[in-house]
């Protein structure tokens, strides 16, 4: 069983498929606790009901989409999440993991959406700090970043809050060897007004740096709402 904060049909909001229609299933319960999360609902007051993998396959298969994106939260947290891709590969033509990489479960995946936490999320100021330390410890896992890299199509997608992360972007991308067509910049911001000012600037380094830019289009168009 794992529980599950929403299961919804809308169209992915950022990364390589952007514009894509996917059904999309969010876990709920999430080993980091980002700052800026926009999704407290599954990290830092996780909600939800426990379903089984057949019970969320059959609903997210109702919609009648040919992608999936199993987000959260964080989804590879729970081993069950290997039954549930399994699920899903029978009724989805295209599966993606959102994951922070901290985690490894052998899922069946087309594009391994992996999001590497920067020192720009821990949260030393939210709820007096008391989740700093632990966050700060778990957000970037080495050998698991790689193995996930080495055994899945990935992109790289990295939240960017301002121009100073990109020495830290820069020197995570070096050490793991991605390919830059693999590395997506996103802005950080839950707002269009945030978003806009920060796409800017963002945009000026990936088209100097070669990297890819995102924007978040779910945002753009239906502001911070849940189930789009």
């Amino acid at each position: 069983m794992i529980r599950i904060a929403e299961i919804f049909h809308s169209l992915q909001g950022e990364g390589i498929l952007a514009g894509t229609p996917s059904a999309f299933i969010r876990t709920s319960g999430c080993n980091l606790r980002c700052w800026w999360c926009d999704t407290p609902y599954a990290s830092w007051e996780p909600e939800g009901e426990l379903m089984s993998a057949e019970e969320i396959a059959e609903q997210a298969g109702a919609f009648g989409a040919d992608y999936a994106v199993v987000t959260g939260g964080e989804p590879m947290m729970f081993p069950e999440i290997v039954d549930l891709t399994q699920s899903l590969r029978r009724l989805f033509r295209h599966i993606t993991i959102e994951t922070a990489g901290t985690v490894y479960h052998p899922v069946a995946c087309d594009l391994m959406s992996i999001s590497p936490k920067t020192s720009n999320s821990t949260p030393w100021d939210r709820d007096g700090g008391r989740w700093a330390a632990q966050h700060d410890r778990l957000r970037i896992q080495m050998d698991v970043l790689k193995r996930l890299m080495r055994e899945y199509p990935y992109q790289l997608k990295f939240v960017v809050q301002s121009p100073a992360d990109m020495d830290e972007i820069r020197a995570l991308v070096r050490v793991l060897g991605a390919a830059r067509d693999r590395v997506v910049l996103m802005p950080e911001g839950a707002k269009p007004e945030a978003l806009r000012e920060r796409s800017l600037w963002l945009a000026e380094i990936c088209r100097e740096e070669n990297f890819r830019f995102t924007p978040r289009l779910h945002i753009d168009l239906w502001g911070g709402r849940r189930g789009v």
